[in-house]
């Protein structure tokens, strides 16, 4: 199965002192172990990187060039399939933030779920449980403690 992952997942990942590190690296190995595909989508990586990098948000953010880094290993990585906003995702992604009255703040989020959905991709990894629920499309696995 492939299963999106949305960027709380994998900042979770791939911070070692996040609060939520060690239950998203075990879900991580364990999907990995079951042999399951992981979605990435190029706004979650670029969303990734600017979590990651921010002062504000982690006690010892990672250098941009560091961020980038560990980007581009998902991106490459032979686990992960890459899914791209295009086409009839970007219709359900403007429909969803219509009918569903979203604001700004859940651009990316239905963004990523739309890509997800036009691929036929119907779980997603994500502790941010409500922001997928409002579609009525997904599974959704979180890694809380």
């Amino acid at each position: 199965m492939t299963i999106a992952i949305d960027t709380d997942f994998l900042v979770a990942v791939e911070i070692r002192d996040h609060l939520f590190h060690k239950p998203a690296d075990v879900l991580l190995n364990n999907l990995l172990d079951e042999g399951h595909k992981l979605a990435v989508a190029p706004q979650t990586l670029a969303e990734f990187v600017h979590v990651v990098t921010d002062a504000k948000r982690l006690n010892e953010p990672l250098s941009v060039e560091d961020a980038l880094a560990r980007a581009e290993h998902w991106w490459q990585a032979r686990e992960v399939f890459r899914i791209y906003p295009e086409g009839d995702s970007v219709t359900t992604w403007i429909e969803w933030l219509r009918d569903h009255r979203l604001g700004r703040k859940r651009l990316l989020d239905t963004l990523l779920a739309a890509s997800a959905f036009a691929q036929g991709i119907s779980t997603i990894i994500t502790n941010n449980e409500s922001d997928f629920k409002v579609f009525g499309k997904f599974k959704i696995l979180t890694y809380q403690l």
